[in-house]
């Protein structure tokens, strides 16, 4: 038995090794969740320069390709902790910074990293410190890498606010997109003064044209010609005039230059492209109703953070929330109705009444992030649906992060970051026994 567990674990090394490498790798196990595409049974999942190049039920191997074997055991993808301030140390106020970026804190040699990535969370989004206001723009992650550019997966993945039901939030959101909007306006003049120059540009050239062309006509009389060319002559010269024509039209949009946008309004701007969404955290109820109104009509991406306190008001607006079909972020907590012992599970009425959930540890602690399963687990038990709890945790952070065609679920393509557990990853007896992340197994070790 000693004998054939120590070469199960060599096996698992040189496997480890082989897919850092960038060669083959096929793992084989019981019971893989995708997530995308439920669960399969008896799974291969083939594996390339840390892609997964298939996946499917008892698909053939060929021979000489590394082989993980692990029947006994769940695959689920690397989960995916969106709001989050792994290895950031500095401090913030309340003011209103949307263009700073939180990657210019990452500092690679942080062993809060290590901790977090052995505990199953593959994929970070981290955001700027601040207590309130707008304090920057989060960044996607990997929790590993010798380099800050090695770690980082994108920038500007949101932009966070921390909205109070007050005038002064409201004020620091109508005046932004207020400046948003004196920008764009301000660039629409200028693309129409551009636009009238080059026009009478293009005009006055096409009347020195003309009487060139006059004078070569003249010319042209005075010489003997066939028919035949001058028709020919003539067809050349229209055609060369709209050849003419477009290349003006061709310089005349090469040669604009919009102006510069204020570095704090730059982020607007790209909310309203569609470039960037905004994280708003509300406290309460009345939070959301103030900033509902404050936001009027303006047609941008919103997610809601939503720290849940014991006796959280927020199951009065989840309806409406709910019906805007908006992504939440919440803790797998279990609350109550103020004043009240009568139980609630808020994850599970928001998903009920049309929402999207995104699933948070309960802290940025290296327990915090290994109890998360078992977390959600008890919200599960609760009534929260256990397929919308496991996609809480990969795909719907992953796409609220714009990287669902990187991270998330377990799909051809995308990056090979996968859990291996015992069992079912929410039973709390449960183990986490290994960790890969981009095809290289990093924590841990897959045992037959």
């Amino acid at each position: 038995m000693k004998l054939r567990n120590l070469l199960t674990s060599c096996a698992a090394l040189v496997v480890a090794s082989i897919a850092s490498a960038g060669d083959l790798v096929a793992i084989k196990a019981g019971h893989v969740e995708t997530v995308s595409h439920g669960c399969i049974q008896h799974a291969v999942i083939l594996v390339e320069d840390g892609k997964i190049v298939t996946i499917g039920r008892d698909l053939p191997i060929e021979r000489g390709i590394p082989v993980i074997d692990a029947p006994d055991l769940w695959v689920v993808p690397g989960f995916v902790d969106p709001y989050s301030r792994v290895g950031l140390e500095a401090r913030g106020g309340s003011d209103f910074n949307p263009q700073i970026h939180a990657e210019i804190e990452l500092f690679p040699r942080n062993t809060d990293y290590a901790e977090t990535l052995k505990a199953g969370v593959t994929t970070l989004g981290l955001y700027p410190p601040g207590g309130g206001g707008m304090p920057g723009q989060a960044c996607v992650v990997r929790p590993k890498g010798d380099t800050a550019k090695d770690m980082l997966i994108k920038s500007g993945a949101y932009v966070l606010f921390v909205f109070r039901a007050d005038a002064r939030s409201k004020k620091m959101l109508k005046d932004a997109f207020e400046k948003a909007t004196e920008y764009t306006d301000k660039e629409k003049k200028a693309r129409e003064k551009f636009e009238k120059d080059a026009s009478k540009k293009k005009d006055d050239k096409k009347e020195e044209k003309k009487d060139e062309k006059k004078e070569e006509k003249k010319e042209g009389e005075k010489e003997a010609s066939p028919s035949a060319l001058q028709d020919g002559a003539q067809d050349d010269a229209a055609a060369q005039d709209k050849k003419d024509e477009k290349t003006e039209k061709t310089d005349a949009a090469k040669g604009y230059v919009a102006p510069e946008a204020d570095e704090k309004v730059k982020p607007f701007l790209d909310l309203r492209a569609g470039k960037l969404r905004i994280l708003v955290t509300i406290f309460g109820a009345g939070d959301w109703l103030h900033f509902a109104q404050a936001l009027g009509d303006e047609k941008v991406g919103v997610d809601l953070r939503v720290p849940l306190t014991r006796d959280t008001d927020m199951f009065e607006v989840a309806k409406a929330i709910g019906e805007k079909k908006l992504r939440v972020l919440m803790e797998p907590e279990i609350t109550t109705t103020p004043g009240t012992l009568r139980q609630r599970n808020l994850p599970a009425e928001f998903v009920a009444a049309g929402a999207k959930l995104v699933l948070l540890p309960r802290g940025d602690s290296p327990f915090a992030f290994k109890t998360w399963p078992r977390a959600v687990g008890e919200i599960i038990s609760a009534g929260l649906d256990r397929n919308v709890a496991l996609r809480a945790m990969t795909l719907e952070p992953a796409e609220m992060l714009g990287v669902a065609d990187r991270v998330g679920s377990i799909d051809k393509g995308k990056d090979a970051n996968l859990l291996f557990f015992s069992g079912d990853p929410f039973e709390p007896t449960s183990k986490l026994k290994a960790v890969m992340l981009e095809g290289r197994i990093v924590h841990g070790e897959v045992q037959q």
